[in-house]
């Protein structure tokens, strides 16, 4: 099906249903049901984390990072610019590449993969500033608004067409599984997962096709929602919280650090850990199905199907700060193999990083 999808976005062809159009209705339908009965599914408005980060390491020559997408990507839930994905990456990123950071975060809560082309333009359009590399999450409104899967995932690989032409790296965070939400129950749960695992497979096909890696979210935060919703949801019970963001950074950093070649960690595949050279589409069928799982393209139509290693985080009496950022610009925990930049307050995360 995935492939069918990818296929249909690429000549053109119209709308492939998941699940026909009452199977969706009856989820959008239940999905709307859901939000209102946590409040409405309103949440506070994301705040901004542009700025610099890792200024210890300098003030000059940033890597230049883009962050795109709905929001996930913007960081809808949390009231603090630190406890953004944006943020999380961009200081990870910054302590480990030993260079500060510079963040643009163009990401619109609510945005469909059609306002891809919109946030592309936007980010392109500082000559002085364009990116080294931008992380695209997005997905979950085109499910839940029904926009045809063969449209969202064409707009989705225009628009890493688009970044890799100008010549930035991207990494894809694929859609996330909506049936990890906690006010949706079965059968719809179900639904709800079939339908953003065949967006995410077909997600990842079009991505490694026009160069970029993906890292599938899926329902890496699955376990620890069901354990404690409270805690890993944010106040509308619909985004995730500063934890739950915490989590699927460090999820995304490998992938982010080995993109521009700076993770210590080779393209060697390790089969104690389940990674493999597959067709394209048998990997990103492999990915949607196992969360935090990286899809690199190899020779046509072969891809890399990974599960990198992630880096226990910090303790407080490890991690000593380092240089000042703007306000609204706070780092957060870094892997222990590099200087850490984290500030105080960082402590919120560090927990949910261990775990991981």
């Amino acid at each position: 099906m995935a492939r069918r999808i990818a296929a249909g976005a690429a000549y053109g062809g119209g709308s492939i249903g998941l699940l026909g159009a009452a199977g969706v209705g009856v989820l959008l339908a239940e999905v709307q049901l859901a939000k209102r009965s946590v409040g409405g599914g309103i949440a506070p408005v994301p705040p901004s984390g542009d700025g610099w980060y890792g200024l210890a390491y300098g003030h000059t020559e940033p890597l230049r990072m883009g962050m795109l997408g709905d929001s996930t990507a913007a960081g809808q839930g949390v009231r603090r610019a630190g406890q953004t994905p944006g943020a999380l990456l961009a200081s990870g990123l910054a302590a480990v590449a030993e260079r500060p950071v510079d963040l643009w975060n163009v990401a619109l809560p609510g945005a469909r993969s059609d306002d891809l082309d919109r946030q592309v333009t936007l980010l392109l359009s500082d000559t002085a500033r364009v990116p080294d590399v931008c992380v695209i999450m997005i997905g979950a409104n085109d499910v839940t608004h029904r926009l045809p899967a063969t449209e969202s995932v064409r707009c989705l690989a225009a628009a890493v067409r688009r970044l890799r032409t100008a010549g930035a790296e991207v990494v894809v965070g694929t859609c996330p599984d909506l049936g990890t939400i906690e006010p949706v129950y079965q059968p719809l749960r179900w639904v709800a997962r079939r339908v953003s695992r065949q967006l995410a497979a077909a997600q990842t096909i079009v991505a490694v096709e026009q160069g970029a890696r993906t890292v599938s979210l899926g329902d890496l935060l699955g376990p620890e929602f069901a354990a404690n919703p409270r805690e890993l949801f944010g106040p509308d019970n619909y985004h995730p919280s500063a934890e739950g963001y915490a989590t699927a950074a460090m999820a995304v950093l490998p992938t982010l650090c080995a993109v521009l070649n700076l993770w210590p960690e080779t393209d060697h595949l390790d089969a104690t850990r389940d990674e493999d050279m597959l067709p394209v589409a048998k990997a990103a069928s492999a990915a949607a199905a196992q969360a935090g799982t990286e899809v690199t393209g190899a020779r046509a139509p072969w891809a890399l199907l990974k599960h990198r290693r992630r880096r226990r985080l910090p303790t407080a009496a490890e991690a000593t700060p380092a240089g000042a950022v703007p306000p609204g610009a706070v780092p957060q925990d870094v892997p222990p193999d590099v200087p850490p930049d984290v500030p105080p307050g960082a402590e919120e995360t560090r927990q949910v990083g261990r775990e991981a």
